[in-house]
């Protein structure tokens, strides 16, 4: 198979490499110049095994990076596109809940559902690399074409049952740790105790693993729409190293 029809695909390996390796914004126009003076002016001479392991380190940088986001204190906490709110039943009742006096207690159970999520996020990074190792051209072609959370898709694809069954028991522990569990006894026992108020028993363990992984997915594609679409204007030895032609 001829390495030009890959050209557009290795173009887009550049800015991933690029787009997370530098805080540093350029314009679409520059980081192609860029790109293509690392690439050694042409795609020439790579083969699908040096496209393949191109991809693989860009997207090893990448979800590193997404993991440690979400990881460090207050990376869900803080962030509010990812943020693990309280439950619905909780939220219907949370003016009432605040009126009685028991404000700090939904704001300690918020922090301690988000706390745990941070608390498992790291896990994910071995699972992510797990995906990378067993990826093959095809794939690799495969998100080099597609959609801009084409990388993201592959990774929900590929991880989602893992990280479901990994997530869940050290939430639940963590949930103990922080004290989830007991506020949200806290919460709906004085929930049942209001007028009309009814028990607001459900899954907590599992309703804070699925808040904690759509969250990591969403930062996975955040990062992977930005290194899409805003390259920037250094070139890494790394991408050099992988695709320059000699």
């Amino acid at each position: 198979m001829k390495i030009y029809r890959y050209a557009g695909g290795l173009f887009i390996i550049a800015f991933l490499m690029v787009g997370v390796q530098s805080g540093i914004a350029a314009s679409l126009s520059d980081m192609a110049k860029e790109a293509q003076k690392a690439l050694g002016g042409s795609a020439g001479g790579l083969s699908n095994d040096e496209i393949t392991a191109g991809l693989k380190e860009a997207l090893q940088v990448g979800t590193d990076k997404a993991v440690s986001l979400v990881s460090k204190p207050d990376g869900f906490f803080k962030n509010p596109a990812i943020k693990i709110p309280v439950p619905e039943s909780v939220q219907k009742v949370e003016k009432l809940l605040r009126t009685a006096g028991y404000g700090e207690k939904v704001d300690a159970f918020e922090l301690s559902m988000n706390r745990a999520a941070e608390r498992a996020a790291p896990e994910a990074k071995s699972i992510f690399l797990d995906a990378i190792s067993d990826m093959n051209f095809d794939d690799a072609q495969k998100i080099l074409n597609g959609r801009d959370n084409e990388a993201t898709l592959y990774f929900e694809d590929k991880t989602s049952a893992q990280l479901q069954k990994v997530f869940k028991p050290i939430i639940k522990d963590a949930m103990g740790e922080v004290g989830v569990t007991q506020s949200y006894q806290e919460l709906n026992d004085k929930i049942t105790s209001l007028p009309f108020g009814k028990s607001t028993s459900f899954d907590l363990d599992q309703y804070v693993t699925d808040g904690a992984l759509k969250g990591l997915f969403k930062m996975l594609a955040e990062q992977e729409r930005q290194i899409r679409t805003q390259p920037a204007a250094r070139v890494t030895d790394l991408l050099k190293k992988v695709f320059a032609a000699q």
